[in-house]
């Protein structure tokens, strides 16, 4: 089934930023479509393919950091081609 996956990554220490960084640019080298905005970012794929590969970088993310949230919202269809109607 395809999901979509909107992602936001928040380090809670004063060099965040470098955290983020590392975190997008492994999504982004994953081979899953992906769409970036200044707030989140929104990644989509077959679950079962996607939802091991974000278990293993949001892990390896979080060992990185001291303290960090990650909200993560979970949709069960694919919304990379969603264009406003309005």
């Amino acid at each position: 089934m395809k999901i979509s996956v909107d992602l936001t990554l928040s380090p809670l220490q004063d060099d965040y930023e470098k955290h983020i960084i590392a975190f997008i640019k492994t999504l982004r080298n994953s081979g899953f479509t992906l769409l970036e905005n200044p707030l989140s970012t929104q990644i989509y794929g077959e679950y079962d393919q996607l939802m091991p590969f974000l278990t293993k970088v949001i892990k390896e993310s979080f060992e990185e950091q001291n303290i960090s949230v990650l909200t993560m919202k979970v949709i069960k269809t694919d919304r990379s081609n969603y264009e406003s109607g309005f």
